[in-house]
C-alpha cells in the first residue's frame, strides 16, 4: 500500500486517465543547480520525469552540498590609452600630457568626461 492507504494499481490507472506518466531516469550520479549563492550538488541523487498535458517537470531526491559562489578579483582593470587620445584631450582643455594622461587614467579612457574633469579642476 501507498502512504494514505491508497492501493499503487489504482494510483496508476488514476495517472493514466489524467495522461499523466511517471519515469525514473535512471543512472544519476549527480545533479549540478547553479544559483546566485552558489552551486547545489546533488550526489547520488533520484530523478523522476513527470508529463502531464504534455509537459515534463521533474522531481529530485537527495541531499545537497552547496559549494559558496567565488567571488572574483574586482582589481581595477588597466585601461589602455592612445597617444593620440592624450594629445586631442591635452589640446582640447589646454594641459600638459602628462595631465591628459592623468585624467584619462581617472575616467577610464573616456574622452570627454577626461576633458570636462581638467575643465572643473
Amino acid at each position: 500500500m501507498m502512504p494514505g492507504g491508497m492501493n499503487p494499481k489504482k494510483m496508476k490507472q488514476m495517472m493514466n486517465k489524467l495522461g499523466m506518466s511517471m519515469e525514473p531516469i535512471e543512472g544519476v550520479t549527480r545533479v549540478t543547480i547553479e544559483a546566485r549563492d552558489g552551486t547545489y550538488i546533488f550526489d547520488e541523487a533520484e530523478v523522476v520525469g513527470m508529463t502531464m498535458q504534455g509537459v515534463t517537470t521533474y522531481q529530485l531526491t537527495g541531499t545537497p552540498r552547496l559549494e559558496p559562489a567565488k567571488i572574483l578579483d574586482s582589481a581595477p582593470v588597466e585601461v589602455e590609452i592612445s597617444e593620440d587620445d592624450v594629445k586631442l584631450v591635452a589640446m582640447q582643455a589646454n594641459v600638459s600630457e602628462e595631465a591628459a594622461r592623468v585624467a584619462l587614467k581617472e575616467t577610464n579612457g573616456d574622452i570627454a568626461e577626461a576633458i570636462m574633469k581638467i575643465g572643473w579642476q
